[in-house]
């Protein structure tokens, strides 16, 4: 387990040592807690309504119909131009 010095206004830490104190834990017991619910929320996937999906996907269908579409001559003059390189030993 690691260790970590952390300075904090005076007032912060009242407030924090008084909601450990109401929950019945240690001050660091309860920045653990506070810390691993905020870290853990930042890894939690929220489902879209289906409202939002359908926006998306209008969205992503006007996108497509703005960008239009290219001939296979176009892309493989595009593809020619391009500059080939080589493999980095770590990508393989």
């Amino acid at each position: 387990m690691s260790r970590l010095t952390l300075r904090l206004p005076e007032s912060l830490h009242q407030q924090l040592s008084d909601l450990a104190k109401s929950e019945g834990v240690s001050l660091n017991q309860y920045i653990v807690y506070i810390l691993t619910r905020q870290v853990a929320a930042n890894y939690t996937v929220q489902a879209n309504s289906d409202s939002s999906v359908q926006e998306q996907q209008k969205s992503f269908a006007n996108l497509l119909k703005s960008l239009g579409e290219a001939n296979p001559l176009e892309v493989q003059e595009t593809l020619a131009q391009r500059e080939l390189v080589d493999l980095e030993a770590e990508l393989t």
